[in-house]
């Protein structure tokens, strides 16, 4: 495969086959994928708008923009509001990303990646209960003001704020293992994040579980994290599947 220029949109699409009839997000990044590991793409190469990968992979813009999504979180591309979407990194760079990425995608069901995310979650609140800084549980606690101010009126901005908070606490375990996987994880569930909360209700239900793990956390009491974050695990686990369900069912 031919190398491409620093502006080469053309050649990337044509370089992508179409992709079968309502393929999943993975598929479409696991295409994409290979096109970049390829070796064919140098780093910071911008790549085509999402339009254009769309056509050629005969799959909806949604498609695309969650794969490309997927894909920023495990540093595989960068998004440039207002710029495009660039390569990150030479071959031998994103070949670990790769390894991570396939090792949960391919025929790995939704309940399995909850269950995942779920365990994860309860372990980084104990963990964090013990380990995170002052400064750490002060970030929490704004992150928990932003979800209070959003959940009445703009729920994108509360979902926003929600992961940031998870986020937040990842890193505040200090374990850079559990966080990679994390991250991981969350990538592969991010299609149906943004529709999990749909309503000032579900907002403020998860408003109330994110208000308990963070007062367990400032009580710095490992048990207390945890049970609460299981408890939040539980109804947004529920959450999720219900939102991956109705998107199944082309209702979503």
């Amino acid at each position: 495969m031919p190398a491409f220029r620093d502006d080469s949109s053309a050649e990337i699409a044509a370089a992508l086959g179409a992709l079968p009839s309502g393929s999943a997000v993975s598929v479409v990044a696991t295409q994409l994928l290979d096109l970049f590991t390829s070796g064919s793409i140098p780093p910071g190469t911008r790549l085509p708008p999402e339009r254009q990968l769309a056509a050629r992979l005969e799959v909806g813009r949604s498609a695309v923009r969650e794969a490309l999504a997927a894909l920023e979180i495990l540093g595989i591309v960068d998004v440039r509001p207002g710029s495009g979407t660039y390569l990150r990194g030479t071959v031998s760079e994103l070949l670990p990303q790769s390894l991570s990425w396939g090792v949960l995608i391919g025929q790995r069901s939704t309940t399995e990646l909850l269950e995942l995310r779920s365990g994860l979650e309860i372990y980084v609140a104990r963990l964090a209960a013990d380990r995170l800084t002052d400064e750490q549980l002060a970030a929490l606690a704004r992150h928990l003001d932003r979800m209070r101010a959003s959940v009445d009126d703009d729920l994108k901005s509360f979902v926003k704020a929600d992961l940031a908070f998870h986020h937040e606490l990842a890193t505040s375990a200090d374990n850079s293992v559990l966080l990679d996987l994390l991250q991981i994880v969350r990538s592969l569930l991010r299609v149906w994040v943004d529709r999990a909360v749909q309503d000032e209700a579900k907002a403020r239900t998860a408003l109330e579980e994110h208000e308990a793990v963070y007062r367990a956390l400032a009580a710095r009491d490992g048990d207390s994290a945890a049970s609460a974050m299981a408890a939040h695990m539980a109804t947004a686990s529920a959450r999720l599947a219900a939102a991956q369900e109705s998107d199944a069912a082309g209702t979503g």
